[in-house]
């Protein structure tokens, strides 16, 4: 899942790179609110982490920016401001949750989660669908109540397609769901991994629709 992540804080950023890939997100870091935007404008990210204070262009004319575009992108807020006024300015220019500072990052991960979760309609933590049981929390998958083990781009992909049951996902789109800007990507790899899903999982669950790309298919197909 590829995150934005704005905050200027040097130190504050890189844990929160690290901590956040480690989660196995595909994280792109930018410091300066006038280059967020444009990235918003230009990128497809599932998630934005956003703090408040920043150089050029503060947090709130940013999610005020994005909002305006249509763009629904979930937007966690994070600040050091926490008075209800600031609160409701935030919520009423388009954020979606909120984290205090200081913050543990098991809250963030779990808000973000969260944060996914509503923005895919679903209810429970879990991703339940043809005998796979995907939980996004704990990175776990069965297949017919047996466990699976993935490696974080397989467990990624398949979080992605079964997010989006249904629904034809271009590889040009999964490359960009799994990999920030400073990644190196082969021309394969996403066939490579696509390649070991079908072998640890029912062949058939994974569908390729020729010149378009891949969906997983719904009950009703």
């Amino acid at each position: 899942m590829r995150l934005l992540l704005v905050e200027d804080d040097e130190i504050l950023g890189d844990g929160l790179v690290a901590g956040l890939k480690m989660e196995g997100y595909a994280v792109d870091w930018l410091k300066n609110g006038k280059l967020a935007d444009e990235a918003l404008k230009l990128n497809c990210y599932e998630l934005v982490v956003l703090d408040l204070n920043l150089p050029d262009m503060d947090g709130i004319s940013i999610l005020k920016a994005l909002r305006s575009r249509k763009n629904e992108t979930p937007v966690l807020v994070l600040t050091a401001k926490d008075t209800i006024p600031d609160r409701i300015l935030g919520l009423d220019s388009g954020a979606d949750d909120f984290v205090i500072k200081p913050f543990d990052l098991n809250e963030v991960c779990a808000r973000l989660r969260a944060l996914a979760r509503r923005n895919e309609g679903r209810g429970t933590p879990t991703i339940e669908h043809k005998g796979i049981s995907l939980d996004p929390a704990s990175h776990q998958v069965t297949f017919n109540g047996e466990k699976i083990e993935l490696s974080q781009k397989e467990f990624e992909i398949l979080s992605f397609l079964m997010s989006n049951i249904g629904r034809v996902i271009s590889r040009a789109r999964l490359e960009e769901s799994l990999y920030s800007w400073n990644s190196d990507v082969e021309s394969n790899t996403v066939e490579v991994h696509i390649h070991h899903l079908r072998k640890k999982l029912d062949a058939e669950i994974i569908r390729t629709v020729r010149g378009v790309g891949y969906i997983i298919d719904s009950n009703d197909e």
